[in-house]
């Protein structure tokens, strides 16, 4: 890396904190959900440039976001069947974050962690929701699913490895068919959001796959990173519900 690229990395990752500074000082977010974009920030530039934090910082975004979503909740009149099913797609993640920074092969096991993560997100858009409300949304969706594990299937090193890949790109396809459908039917503008963001998050996992099993990305995890954590804060702001914040 160059020291101009190091430098400009830096300078987005505090503009990002800034950025976020000027969200909560105008009121479109919560103080932890500053810390959770300033968190984020710093993990992903630690996963660059950091690598001696990378430990430390990774796992903190989902950790903040469950402290988030928990005291949002208890002081909104205690924690509901959403904010558990939300708190336990979280908890997976922050497991899956966990298993896939440690050193030695832990993929399989991160890859799990997030499957179950992404069950509890499938529990969470069917509240208030029929399942999969959007047939486009859900064929579209599970066409790029198998485009993308046609594409890796040959390049997957065994048939474990191949079943678990199967298995998490149908869960995580589904997860966002979900939550199209979820926007398709309720109509408002967060849901809207949340799906973009399980689209995103889609697109995160997608340069994973790429970066692993394919070609190396250049900056791969600056690139995961960003849209993962992007993904995640989309969910959490639009799921935990919003309101002005003092």
């Amino acid at each position: 890396m160059t020291d101009t690229t190091a430098t400009l990395l830096y300078a987005l990752a505090f503009a990002t904190i800034a950025w976020g500074g000027w969200l909560w000082r105008s009121r479109r977010i919560a103080p932890l959900e500053w810390a959770l974009i300033s968190a984020s920030a710093l993990a992903t530039l630690a996963s660059v440039q950091l690598l001696d934090l990378n430990l430390v910082l990774k796992p903190m975004p989902m950790a903040i976001a469950m402290i988030f979503v928990a005291t949002r909740a208890i002081a909104t009149g205690g924690i509901g069947r959403n904010d558990a099913l939300l708190l336990a797609a979280l908890l997976f993640s922050l497991g899956g974050d966990v298993f896939l920074m440690l050193p030695g092969d832990y993929f399989i096991p991160g890859l799990a962690s997030f499957l179950v993560a992404h069950l509890f997100y499938i529990a969470l858009f069917r509240q208030g929701a029929p399942w999969f409300a959007s047939r486009s949304g859900l064929a579209a969706v599970l066409a790029f699913g198998l485009g993308m594990y046609a594409i890796l299937w040959s390049h997957l090193p065994n048939p474990v490895l191949g079943a678990a890949v199967c298995a998490y790109v149908t869960v995580i396809s589904l997860m966002a068919s979900q939550a199209i459908g979820r926007a398709k039917s309720l109509g408002t503008a967060d849901a809207r959001w949340v799906a973009v963001g399980t689209c995103i998050f889609m697109a995160s996992d997608s340069l994973i796959a790429v970066n692993k099993f394919l070609v190396p990305i250049p900056l791969a995890s600056l690139w995961i990173l960003v849209t993962y954590f992007a993904a995640q804060f989309l969910i959490v702001h639009f799921m935990a519900g919003r309101t002005q914040y003092a």
